[in-house]
This record gives structure tokens, C-alpha cells and sequence, in this order.
């Protein structure tokens, strides 16, 4: 669920930026570099990364559409030619380090120098060899084979885990068999992380994950120490549903299989990864006399077809006032996996041009890829705003939790009251249905939020060495039962590389984004349903239809990256600092229900 901004920020080819960079800077390296050289570095940089970033952007999305080895050739040769020339943009920029100008060029500056995820050094072998390492990994994900050519499709597999009738045997070997995939992964992460790393380090940063944290307008050591301060809000939340949920599965499996104490086993959360624990809800869920809705039913008895589905989308953003996407959107996104050819599933916004807007999703007729089109589209929708009103170095969110958070925000506007007005149901059931919604949302959101923290915690403890190469298994394991309260159902050993089952480490694309996005949604709902006047609990607001609560939200997108995502989180909430208090305040009464329910529990792992 990730926009493809990095092109903007990696895919950077130009003779003209090279010639800059090597000969005219070091022609000058003999004198203080000025003002007016500053400013034309950035001019050049930005004029040449848009008139190289439609073809760049449409290789990248052939080879995402039709996985062959002609297209990852195609797509290492970009990305070997790409990291060359983010790397020297990068040091360029670093020589006007310390000169004093004015902020749009002091900051597009810090964009240039932080622009790549994966950073090569300025060595043309090495580069290449990142180039060709990142399109191979990526390609072992999507085709999903072990070395031993035994290949799954990672859709299946998942409906074996997200079907509370199957059974825990038959859920374990779906969850082992996805990680036969990842092993072969290993040795080229690692040599990845080397690389990177020297590249990080020509850069100016200690490691790359330093790089990464780097991108959030505060040191990066801060920035972790904020990442635990808002988990530290929402974590007593997220004890008492661990607790209930691990009793409940203990009450369906028994005690050899699922204990009453300690870590919850991976495999029986009803999602691949134990990410998000929505597909469990029949086993959990409270006893009330009104049930919850079920979303999917519903699609599926009104007869909603995948386009259907975006459709009613793109009908929430235009009811608030965007203008609908354009005509291309509907002529050239991925809507249904193909049978012909492999492609990557995992879905994804595109802005190929600022007229160009796309998603490519193997859409399923379920509630959770009714959700995700809305996450999806709201990248979309973002793009266009800023693409709009922004220069070409300040197309980007204000951080990249924003860019994540804006689709969510409006999900949290799908709710009963929502599904009346569009007819997906005839009545708003009364507040009796209330804890099993509330659950359901918690089960997906409050659940998701230790595994977000964890996935970056490893890379960056991977990248600074505290993490040794021949302990990254054992290490994810214990992050993910210290932060989650889960548990590996099966011995894992080093010979496995359970990170790489999951698409991001792979595809190297930070996850923290993930993190801050289920923070700021709240915040972001708390605040328009302020504008739209709602004086009911928080989880039954929908900003459906008010324009107003549209103009508000636009006017942060418009933003895009060209302020610091403080002033931009000022601008819609009237605070700069992330607050957790939203989330509490909507899942309050599920909080005293989990109370309620683990008061003789021994909760706790």
C-alpha cells in the first residue's frame, strides 16, 4: 500500500546533473561555493528529474505488471543508472553544506541528500551490483518459488490462514510454506546492507538506517525516541487485546497448541504475517444482540464488481470536493490479477505524470480491499494536489506517515452511517453493534501497530551492526515477541530469512511510514469530525459529503513536502505533535469491555 514517490527521489538519470556534479563543482572546489551556484544546482536537479520521470515511471510500472527477465534486466539497468546519478546529486548537494540560503534551496537541498533509500557508493561495480540485487529480490517475491522450484501464490496461502475453519495444521503449513521462499533471499540482503551502508557512509550518514530516519525534519535519534513515546500511549491498549485474543484462541485450539500465558503462535492470527488480526474476529469478537456488519457479504449480495468497488471510492473523495481522477485512471490501472502473466499483487498508487494517476491491485471482493482501494486512492488524490501546486522536489507528502495516512483517515469514515448513505446496508444498526465494529477496527489497527515498529527496528539494527548477519532470525524473533507477544509456531533457525517473507524488507521500503500513518489517522479523523460538528462517540463519525472537512484536508495536501510535516500536521490538527490520545478516545469503549473481559486473566507475555 505505498505510493511510488521514491522514483521522484531514486529514479534520477541526466548527462547534464552528472556534467554538473563532476566537472563544473570540481572546477570550483578550489573556492567557496556561492549562492547563485547553490540555487542553479537545485534548478538543474529539479528540471532534469521531471523530464526524466514519465519514462522512468512507466518502466518501472511494465515491470511491475509483467514479471519476466526481460523486465527486471530493464528495470536493473534504470535503477543501476538511477542510484548512479542519485548518488552523485546526493554529494553535490553535501558540498553546499554550510552555506547560507534561503530555505526552499537549503531544503531541497537536505531532499537531494536524502533521497535515496538504498544508496550505492560512487563506484560504477557496485552500483550495478545494487541495481541487479534489488531487482532479483524483488522478482523471488513475486514469483514465490523456494530454490528447490516449489513455487505458491501468496493469495492462496493467506485464505488458508484467513479462514477460522480451516484447521491450525492446516494453517501451519501455509505459513511454513511461504517461508521457503525467503531463504534464498539471505546472502543477497546481506551483501545489499554492505553496500548500502558504504554508500550511506559517502553520504555523510553513520549506516542507512541513519539515512532513513534522517528524512523526518528532526535527528534521528530523536525521531526513535518519538516512535516509543506514541507507542507508549497506545501499548496498555494493545496488552488487554492480546490478552483477550490469545484467551480466546486458547478456548478454540486447547492448551497444546495455543497457551493461557506467554506469546500468541504466528501462525493462528488470520494474516500472513500476524500484521493485522481482522480475519480472527469470529473467534474474539463480543456476544451482542446486534452483530457487526459484514462488509463483505454485503458486496458480495449487492453485486459489486472489483471496478464497482473503486468507483465507490473515488465517490467519497469526490463527495468532499476533489475533482474525479481523469479518464486514464480508468484505462490504464490493474484492477483484477491477470491469468497470463505473473505480476505484483501488492497494491500500490502510481502518478506516472501530473496526468497520470493509477492503482495496480489484484482487488478481491472482500471489506478489507474495500478499505485498502480508499488507502489506495487517497495516495492518488495526494499526488494530484501537490503535483498541482508544487515544484518538482516538493511533490511528496510531508513525510511519508502522511502520504500513508491520508487514505486511512478517510477509511475510518467507513462505517455503518457511511454504508446507509451509499446503500451498502438499510439501516444504522443501534449501539449495541458498536463493540463488535470497535473490535473489528482494533483487530486491524491497534494490533497492527507493534508489528510496524518492529520491521524498522530490525533494518536499523541490522544496518548499525547491532544485528550480525548470522543472527537476523533469531533477532526478528525476539523483537516481534518482545513488541507483538508472538511466537515463531515452529523452530526457526538461521537457515531461514523470515524477514524477507514480508514484501517490504525485499523491496527496502521503510516502514515506519506504516507506523505514523495509524497515528495521525485518528488524529486527522478527530479533527475534521470537529468540522463536520459530530457529537457522537468518535468511531461513529463519517465526514461523507462535507466539503468543508474536503477543504480542510486539501489545503495540507497542497503542502506537499515544501514545509516541515510539523507545520503541516499544525495546519489540519492546530498541534505539531503527533498525539496518541485520538486512538483512545475512539477505542475507549472497547477498552472498558477488555477490561471487563481480563480481569481474571493472567494478561501479559
Amino acid at each position: 500500500m505505498t505510493p511510488n514517490n521514491n522514483l521522484k527521489k531514486l529514479l534520477l538519470t541526466s548527462a547534464s546533473i552528472c556534467l554538473l556534479t563532476s566537472v563544473q563543482i570540481q572546477a570550483k572546489k578550489e573556492a567557496p561555493p556561492t549562492v547563485k551556484e547553490a540555487q542553479a544546482y537545485v534548478a538543474n536537479a529539479e528540471a532534469t528529474i521531471e523530464s526524466n520521470y514519465e519514462f522512468q515511471a512507466k518502466t518501472a510500472w511494465v515491470q511491475a505488471n509483467f514479471v519476466t527477465t526481460d523486465t527486471n534486466f530493464l528495470v536493473a539497468k534504470m535503477g543501476e543508472e538511477a542510484t548512479k546519478m542519485g548518488v552523485s546529486l546526493a554529494l553535490g548537494a553535501k558540498k553546499f553544506n554550510g552555506l547560507e540560503v534561503d530555505y526552499d534551496t537549503r531544503r531541497k537541498l537536505e531532499i537531494l541528500k536524502a533521497g535515496l533509500t538504498i544508496p550505492a557508493p560512487e563506484n560504477d561495480e557496485l552500483t550495478a551490483e545494487l541495481a541487479q540485487i534489488s531487482a532479483n529480490l524483488d522478482a523471488m517475491y513475486a514469483k514465490g518459488c523456494s530454490p528447490k522450484e516449489e513455487c505458491y501464490v501468496l493469495g492462496d496461502l493467506s485464505k488458508i490462514l484467513a479462514d477460522p475453519k480451516t484447521s491450525h495444521e492446516e494453517k501451519l503449513e501455509a505459513w511454513i510454506n511461504w517461508r521457503k521462499v525467503s531463504p534464498q533471499m539471505r546472502k543477497s540482503y546481506q551483501r545489499m546492507v554492505e553496500i548500502a551502508n558504504e554508500g550511506s557512509k559517502e553520504l555523510g550518514f553513520k549506516d542507512t538506517g541513519v539515512l532513513w530516519r534522517s528524512k523526518y525534519d528532526m535527528p534521528a535519534e530523536d525521531f526513535a525516541v518519538e516512535m516509543d513515546r506514541v507507542w507508549g500511549q497506545v501499548k496498555p491498549l494493545y496488552k488487554s487485546l492480546q490478552c483477550h485474543v490469545r484467551a480466546k484462541l486458547n478456548e478454540k485450539y486447547g492448551n497444546k497448541v495455543v497457551s493461557k500465558k506467554g506469546p500468541i503462535p504466528a501462525h493462528l492470527l488470520g494474516n500472513m504475517w500476524s500484521q493485522a488480526w481482522g480475519n480472527v474476529f469470529p473467534d474474539v469478537a463480543p456476544k451482542t444482540s446486534t452483530p457487526a456488519t459484514d462488509l463483505t457479504a454485503r458486496l458480495l449480495e449487492k453485486g459489486y464488481t472489483e471496478k464497482q468497488m473503486v468507483h465507490t471510492a473515488e465517490d467519497f473523495f469526490t463527495s468532499l470536493g476533489f475533482k474525479p481522477l481523469p479518464k486514464t485512471f480508468w484505462e490504464r490501472s490493474l484492477f483484477v490479477k491477470p491469468q497470463d502473466r505473473d505480476v505484483q499483487c501488492h497494491a500500490s498508487a502510481w502518478d506516472l505524470t501530473p496526468d497520470d494517476y493509477r492503482i495496480k491491485m489484484c482487488i478481491q471482493k472482500t471489506a478489507e480491499d474495500f478499505v485498502v482501494i480508499h488507502h489506495e486512492l487517497g495516495h492518488n488524490f495526494y499526488q494530484r494536489a501537490y503535483n498541482l501546486t508544487q515544484p518538482m522536489l516538493y511533490r511528496g507528502s510531508a513525510n511519508d506517515g502522511f502520504h500513508e495516512a491520508i487514505g486511512d483517515t478517510i477509511a475510518l469514515s467507513i462505517n455503518d452511517s457511511y454504508l446507509k448513505e451509499i446503500g451498502l446496508i438499510d439501516e444504522v444498526p443501534d449501539a449495541a453493534g458498536d463493540l463488535p465494529y470497535l473490535m473489528q477496527m482494533a483487530l486491524d489497527k491497534i494490533a497492527f501497530l507493534p508489528f510496524s515498529l518492529v520491521v524498522d527496528k530490525w533494518r536499523w539494527n541490522v544496518f548499525n551492526g547491532e544485528i550480525a548477519e548470522n543472527e537476523y532470525n533469531k533477532e526478528w524473533w525476539k523483537l516481534r515477541e518482545e513488541y507483538q507477544g508472538i511466537k515463531a509456531p515452529v523452530k526457526r533457525t538461521e537457515k531461514h530469512f523470515d524477514p524477507g517473507a514480508k514484501y517490504h524488507v525485499p523491496g527496502n521500503v521503510p516502514y515506519s511510514r506504516y507506523f505514523l500513518a495509524h497515528i495521525l489517522q485518528f488524529q486527522f479523523h478527530k479533527e475534521l469530525c470537529k468540522i463536520v460538528g459530530n457529537e457522537g462517540p468518535l468511531h461513529r463519525c463519517s465526514i461523507y459529503g462535507n466539503k468543508e472537512a474536503g477543504a480542510k484536508l486539501n489545503a495540507m495536501l497542497e503542502m506537499g513536502a515544501s514545509r516541515p510535516w510539523q507545520e503541516a500536521l499544525e495546519t489540519m490538527t492546530g498541534k505539531s505533535e503527533m498525539d496518541a490520545s485520538a486512538i483512545l478516545d475512539y477505542f475507549a469503549p472497547l477498552q472498558v469491555w477488555l477490561d471487563e473481559q481480563n480481569k481474571d486473566r493472567n494478561c501479559g507475555w
